[in-house]
């Protein structure tokens, strides 16, 4: 009896493991990337008939084909994650059928040996026939240890058959969104196709007033430098501020220690450490206006500094709407081949409306005139600096304390073109960052 038992395993069906669906991840993806299409439908639809080839619509083109492309990748790592489902789910189906299979083929063997001790012997006649009371007692319990055992393999049977046809379903199902999917990347790249000859008109018409559209873009890549150097001087006259700032508070710091060191070590000694540190303290002073560096922060400012790092890409958008429509540092231009622009920030574009706001707690330092036209803001947030440009209106003014996404003001429209865009840019100290690691990818 102890060998039948050993003998007869239970075998289980395989357990899936439950690991973390990217699918939702993807979902919101496709979700945020359509909204972005949109907006660009929008700012499209809106492109006046004597403008439809002009070089404002051709980088709207452009922005919209890249953001097609997104989405078709994005529908594309969906079907991977679909296919791998399908593949799992069938090894698993053909699991379950070969553990079904073992499992009727033992309880037949099962039913059809207590058949056959039936027949044989009655079970009356098989517990009194034992030699002793413990030998009975053996008997009796194999008999309800054998009966236990045996409608355990039938509901194990049972658990196996449902198991079995919930995963048939659910593979009907993957395979059914699989197909719409496919379906859904067709139309996406019937619809890029047909933006890609939209591009190339535009693109062959801007080629053919080539000289006339090259003037307007160095006169463009001009104002872009002005711009550039009218930030880069208002940081540097910030940064300056604050080193002085600090050179006199670290004086009077000094000196207040001088004079307790007078008091404790006398006059002669008090007036050597003097003369010492206040040379220094000029040589320091010497050197910060030869080349500006970020003043040491105090706690506040460090802490929101740390604050500000450790929030690398999870800030908000500097606008309520809109995407990136001209990548941070240098680029081709997409109408001109080899000409070159140069940006140190990013160009976020909208249609009308839009409103510029903070990507952070911090204290506004600067409200000034753009040379390209509008206003532009500056925020520090301890070392760090966030830029907001071409803005019809400023809700805020110099010294002011700002909350995270709180409205600085109305982004320009341009009329031409049919848009608003806002030069967006993020300095550590005097170093230029690229602003779209640090936002939020999700909008």
């Amino acid at each position: 009896m102890l060998l039948f038992f050993l003998c007869l395993s239970l075998t289980l069906p395989a357990q899936t493991k439950t690991t973390k669906d990217p699918k939702k991840d993807l979902e919101n993806k496709k979700k945020k990337i359509n909204e972005e299409i949109n907006e660009i439908n929008a700012m499209l639809n809106a492109t006046k008939a004597n403008k439809k080839n002009s070089l404002g619509n051709l980088l709207t083109l452009n922005m919209k084909l890249d953001k097609r492309q997104e989405l078709i990748a994005a529908i594309n790592a969906e079907i991977a994650q679909l296919n791998k489902k399908i593949n799992f789910t069938e090894a698993e189906i053909d699991h379950l059928r070969s553990n079904l299979e073992k499992l009727k083929a033992e309880y037949a063997r099962m039913i059809i040996s207590a058949q056959r001790q039936q027949d044989a012997h009655s079970r009356l006649m098989f517990l009194f026939s034992s030699g002793s009371f413990n030998q009975a007692l053996m008997r009796l319990k194999y008999l309800q240890q054998y009966s236990v055992y045996r409608k355990k393999q039938a509901d194990e049977i049972v658990a196996t058959q449902s198991q079995l046809q919930t995963m048939l379903i659910a593979l009907k199902e993957s395979k059914h969104e699989k197909n719409v999917l496919l379906g859904n990347e067709e139309a996406e790249k019937d619809s890029l196709n047909e933006e890609k000859a939209e591009q190339e008109i535009v693109l062959n018409g801007l080629q053919q007033k080539e000289k006339d559209l090259k003037t307007k873009l160095e006169r463009k890549k001009q104002e872009s430098v002005e711009l550039q150097l009218a930030i880069k001087k208002l940081i540097a006259d910030e940064i300056r501020r604050k080193a002085e700032e600090a050179s006199k508070e670290a004086l009077v710091a000094k000196k207040a220690k001088e004079e307790k060191d007078k008091l404790e070590k006398g006059k002669n000694k008090e007036k050597n450490v003097k003369v010492k540190e206040i040379a220094k303290t000029n040589d320091s002073k010497e050197k910060i206006k030869e080349t500006p560096t970020y003043p040491e922060l105090n706690e506040e400012a460090e802490a929101l500094s740390n604050d500000f790092a450790n929030n690398r890409g999870k800030l908000p958008w500097p606008m309520t709407k809109g995407i990136i429509c001209e990548p941070y540092g240098e680029h081709e231009h997409p109408a001109i081949k080899g000409f070159m622009m140069m940006n140190n920030g990013v160009e976020i574009c909208s249609g009308k409306g839009a409103t510029a706001r903070a990507i952070f707690d911090g204290e506004v330092t600067s409200v000034a005139v753009s040379p390209t036209g509008g206003k532009l803001v500056i925020i520090r947030h301890g070392e760090y600096l966030s830029v907001y440009t071409n803005l019809s209106d400023v809700q805020v003014k110099v010294g002011e304390k700002v909350k995270l996404k709180q409205s600085l003001g109305t982004v320009m429209m341009d009329d031409d073109e049919t848009k608003a865009a806002m030069n967006f840019q993020i300095w550590k100290g005097q170093k230029t960052m690229d602003p779209s690691g640090w936002l939020y990818k999700g909008g």
